[in-house]
């Protein structure tokens, strides 16, 4: 919509997403400009309508009030069609030492959820998805650099704990973490970024792959070493403990990381403690290229925990998570659980492998066609007619566009600048290693004192660079005597050939 001249704040952005749930076809949403005034976009602003069309009947096709209360009207019966309750069945779950706090609950067979949640779960889910695809272009592309672990196949896992959880919970995870990231408040853009080491990125380019982090939403991030991320759950778990806060603290690790003792002195610890954590093994039935009966003597995962009850639960149908999550967490007020999400990773284990070595094309394509979480979202809403096809199709527009902006977004953004090399080594200081001591403040700032006696050449006299070879490999060190050419002379007389300096430090 077009705002009056001279009133640039009356403009009304149109919601792709929100058409058909005001009843208006998508044709005629785009058909023509309307006009709003100041005083109506301000009435619309306060009756919660932007982005929600609004059909003009004043002159040269104005806005007036009569239309706007008609749109609220449109909007709050769609809103009511879409809160309507259904119930959904799904695959039983498996229990194991359910009683163990005290009287066993009951495991759900069904849920009851509404088409505006599966629209939004849809969404969320197929931005995951995509996310992931760009990842695996962007890396084959050489983009990326070092590990990456792509979690396609695995949203229903994701989607269904967020759906349970709440930002109070905290996630910690293995370095299989793109999408918790972008589930706990991070753009796709900010994956991205971080991706391919820019600035903009969560960990400001420097940690990639494997090292997303969003402390503030209580995502303690990707961990690169298997399974140690749950010791570091079990910790938040006693932190929601110490603090009395409501919490509880989902440690995620996979079937490989299932056999790692941390694991086992995490949950005794835990069950000592009575700590309000659950342990979630994504059981994507490969530990890298071993698969579990090859691994595990035993493979029922959610028995692992002896001393506290476990869920087992279909990983590829987003609703059984969500429910069993609500399930595990009335548990976890009373201490530990182990969950087993039985769900399948597409990609190989990490982008190095080509998934096909240890399994076969067929196998991979019959869970794909089968037990796809994404498609079976989709075939919900337009099976059970909650949504048409073509408004499924508009969702996966937007996001497809999304992605594609994100992508371009985090190639054209700023690698993180010279200043921040040595940041983020000590908590709430910045020192000044004396190998790189850094100038240029973050973000173009100011530049940063030095210490004293290296305001000069840097330490002893020696120069502190960037270099770079015709490859892209970069190092910063120390250099004396002499760079001519493309030789590079390092302190201690070590050499190295094919190297120019990228920038002065």
């Amino acid at each position: 919509r077009r705002a009056h001249r001279g009133a640039p704040d009356a403009k009304i952005m149109l919601s792709v997403a929100r058409r058909a749930r005001c009843g208006v076809p998508a044709a005629r949403c785009m058909s023509s400009l309307v006009k709003v005034s100041p005083t109506m976009a301000k009435l619309i602003r306060d009756m919660g309508l932007e982005g929600v069309y609004i059909t003009p009947s004043g002159p040269k096709d104005t806005v007036t009030k009569p239309d706007i209360d008609a749109a609220a009207a449109a909007k709050a019966a769609k809103d009511k069609e879409l809160a309507k309750p259904l119930t959904i069945d799904f695959r039983p779950m498996e229990g194991w030492e359910l009683d163990y706090y005290g009287t066993a609950p009951t495991l759900p067979t069904s849920a009851t959820t509404s088409a505006g949640e599966l629209l939004e779960y849809y969404e969320t889910m197929y931005t995951m998805r995509r996310m992931e695809i760009a990842t695996d272009v962007l890396y084959k592309g050489k983009f990326v650099a070092g590990f990456c672990h792509l979690y396609d196949g695995q949203e229903g896992v994701g989607m269904g704990l967020e759906a349970a959880a709440t930002m109070t919970d905290s996630i910690v995870t293995s370095y299989r973490d793109h999408c918790y990231q972008y589930t706990r408040g991070s753009t796709v853009a900010e994956v991205l970024g971080e991706l391919l080491g820019k600035y903009i990125g969560p960990a400001k380019g420097k940690g990639g792959s494997m090292h997303m982090y969003k402390a503030d939403n209580n995502f303690y991030g990707g961990n690169g070493i298997v399974g140690a991320q749950t010791s570091l759950g079990a910790g938040l778990a006693f932190a929601h403990k110490y603090a009395e806060d409501g919490g509880v603290a989902f440690a995620l690790y996979g079937d490989g990381a299932a056999n790692q003792g941390q694991l086992f002195e995490a949950a005794n610890i835990a069950a000592l403690l009575k700590l309000p954590v659950i342990f979630v093994c994504e059981n994507n039935q490969y530990a890298m290229g071993t698969s579990l009966a090859r691994g595990s003597a035993c493979t029922d995962y959610y028995t692992r925990g002896q001393y506290m009850p476990g869920i087992k639960v279909d990983g590829m149908d987003v609703l059984a998570v969500r429910e069993a999550v609500k399930v595990a967490k009335e548990l976890a007020k009373e201490g530990p659980v182990m969950m087993e999400m039985d769900t399948y990773r597409y990609h190989g284990h990490s982008m190095s492998d080509p998934g096909i070595t240890y399994r076969t094309r067929d196998e991979v394509a019959s869970v794909r066609a089968a037990r796809d979480p994404v498609a079976l979202v989709k075939s919900w809403l337009i099976d059970k007619e909650l949504a048409t096809e073509a408004e499924v199709k508009d969702i996966e527009k937007r996001v497809r566009k999304i992605v594609d902006e994100a992508v371009a977004k985090a190639k054209a953004a700023t690698p993180p600048p010279p200043g921040e090399l040595t940041r983020d080594i000590y908590v709430g200081k910045y020192e000044h290693p004396r190998m790189v001591n850094v100038g240029p403040g973050p973000q173009g700032g100011p530049a940063e004192r030095r210490p004293r006696g290296e305001e000069r050449g840097g330490a002893m006299g020696h120069d502190a660079s960037v270099w770079e070879s015709e490859s892209g490999r970069a190092f910063s060190s120390l250099v004396r005597g002499s760079r001519s050419g493309s030789c590079v002379r390092l302190k201690g007389g070590g050499r190295l050939n094919g190297f120019k300096r990228r920038t002065k430090i």
